[in-house]
């Protein structure tokens, strides 16, 4: 077994997911290659020596850019807000490590080209570079199972996609000011934050985008700083699309930061010629299955649970319907970086697949300003 060393840069809440991930990985997984939390870095080196000992990583600094001249470390995993993607991610590929970001990728389309063409610009004949993005609810098992019977053929042609990312957290006009509500630190608002998941989630199921007509809102326009004055907020609160997909079907797709009620509010809805499929992240152990091929009075959704046939499950448990919950999503994307540096895999969303995102996500932008549907252009 192979020790890859990490080097993680953030240690607020992703930050730890990903400590739990890295630990969790060898138990659950097993494998040629064992994760190792080598270094934290953190804003000084005060705040990375007191994280490192609570998520149990062996060196810590207050310079992010001493992980890039460390031999010692293999990946770098990058947990920060969304303005300092770009210029750490192309310092890690110019470092030559295998790099591990969360989403989004960047602030915008233009950004997520640069670090493209950072990647590119490698020198012929260097060592292969995988490089991953942390979109973890691709990796539900559940979701696993969905592709595998559109891709199958079981629902039919699939004619249209209802999605939602909705959430509350920052429904209460008192929640202060923060980085998410500034176009400089985070650029979009929930378009970046939750909407991106969804619309990963979107082509991860059904494939790339070909045109929307999009919609944002501000519902709450001020929230008070640190300081308690009263600061414009910057980005959106809310944002809805109609989309058509390559494919031809048909879509829609919300997200939101201030519904009221929504904890985790990732859900989606498939429509097929031959059958219909739901999904709830809040309920994530559970697809809902319509069949119109049901007998006469027996028709009706049936609820499948999780269970040992459905990918990655049955590392984590022999017994169905026991569930899994939100960390080990993480741990199973970490698995699936491990056996893209191992052997090739493929990840559930890779720089390219990124930027596709972040164009949707622009083109949105743009078509709530302009009022009018927009293509996405180049997929």
């Amino acid at each position: 077994m192979q020790d890859i060393r990490i080097g993680l840069i953030g240690s607020g809440f992703i930050g730890k997911t990903h400590a739990i991930a890295y630990q969790a990985h060898n138990a659950v997984f097993g494998g040629p290659l064992k994760p190792i939390c080598h270094t934290l870095a953190e804003v000084n080196d005060a705040r990375a020596r007191d994280a490192a000992a609570a998520l149990g990583f062996r060196h810590a600094t207050g310079d992010w850019r001493s992980l890039l001249t460390n031999d010692e470390i293999d990946i770098i995993a990058i947990a920060t807000p969304n303005a300092l993607h770009k210029e750490m991610t192309i310092a890690a590929i110019e470092a030559r490590k295998h790099v591990y970001v969360e989403k989004p990728l960047a602030l915008d389309t233009p950004e997520a080209d640069e670090i493209i063409k950072a990647y590119e610009a490698r020198p012929k004949g260097t060592a292969p570079l995988v490089h991953m993005l942390g979109y973890n609810y691709l990796c539900n098992p559940m979701i696993s199972v969905a592709k595998e019977m559109i891709e199958a053929g079981e629902l039919g042609q699939i004619v249209h996609f209802r999605g939602r990312h909705n959430e509350d957290y920052m429904a209460d006009p008192s929640v202060p000011f923060s980085w998410r509500c500034s176009k400089a630190a985070s650029g979009t608002g929930t378009l970046g934050d939750m909407g991106s998941h969804i619309i990963s989630m979107a082509m991860h199921l059904i494939g790339p985008i070909a045109s929307l007509c999009g919609d944002t809102d501000l519902v709450v326009p001020e929230r008070k700083d640190a300081t308690g004055t009263m600061k414009a907020v910057e980005n959106e609160d809310q944002a809805q699309a109609i989309v058509r997909f390559a494919s031809g079907a048909m879509g829609m797709i919300e997200t939101s930061r201030v519904a009221v009620g929504k904890k985790q509010g990732l859900a989606f809805e498939i429509v097929g010629t031959k059958a219909s499929l739901e999904f709830d992240q809040e309920r994530m152990n559970e697809l809902r299955l319509y069949e119109t091929s049901a007998p006469k009075g027996r028709a009706g959704f049936k609820t499948i649970l999780v269970d040992g046939n459905c990918p990655d499950f049955a590392a984590f448990c022999p017994a169905p319907g026991h569930g899994l919950g939100y960390n080990d999503l993480k741990i199973i994307e970490v698995n699936r970086l491990m056996k893209a540096i191992a052997g090739g895999a493929d990840v559930p969303v890779d720089l390219y697949t990124a930027r596709d995102i972040e164009r949707v996500i622009d083109t949105w932008v743009a078509s709530a300003e302009q009022r009018c549907w927009l293509d996405i252009g180049r997929l």
